[in-house]
């Protein structure tokens, strides 16, 4: 992982304000000490990140429109696909908003508290990733291991697709 410097206190407040959302504070720290760059990572300083935001919502209204997925827990699917779309995007504004950390690896911003699980988002397809920030790292970028990850903490909305 190559590392540009962290974001200053006024940046990170900047990006909360613009994207509605508070980092959890071991993302918060992580992001303070370092921003990591390159692809696959969002540029926090770029201002544009609206696209990465929206990934998740896009991937699921995929499955939607083109497999037809639509679980249980959403409700009863609308009659039209316009209804479908409106109906998932206000589902998905209702859900913990997630926060991109390295292509489709995504952490909830809720609860604003450390050890938040990274998910790996891709479509409906969501799986943990890490049960933590520091597991996913590890986990993600071969980095040594000290002892074992906690549990997963639940995640509202976005764990449902697999009940079904």
């Amino acid at each position: 992982m190559v590392f540009a410097p962290g974001l200053t206190e006024a940046e990170l407040v900047a990006c909360e304000t613009r994207y509605g959302f508070l980092f959890p504070p071991d993302l918060r720290a992580f992001l303070a000490k370092g921003m990591p760059i390159g692809e696959g990572f969002p540029d926090w300083r770029s201002g544009d990140l609206e696209d990465w935001l929206d990934r998740p919502f896009e991937g699921f209204w995929f499955d939607v429109e083109r497999n037809n997925v639509w679980p249980r827990a959403w409700g009863e699917r609308p009659a039209t696909l316009e209804d479908a779309r409106v109906r998932l995007r206000e589902l998905v504004a209702a859900a913990p908003r997630l926060i991109p950390i390295f292509r489709h690896r995504y952490m909830p911003a809720e609860p604003c508290e450390p050890g938040n699980p990274v998910l790996s988002v891709h479509q409906t397809d969501v799986i943990y990733y890490g049960s933590d920030l520091q597991d996913y790292l590890r986990h993600e970028f071969q980095l040594e291991r000290r002892g074992e990850g906690r549990d997963g903490k639940p995640v509202r909305f976005w764990l449902d697709v697999d009940e079904d």
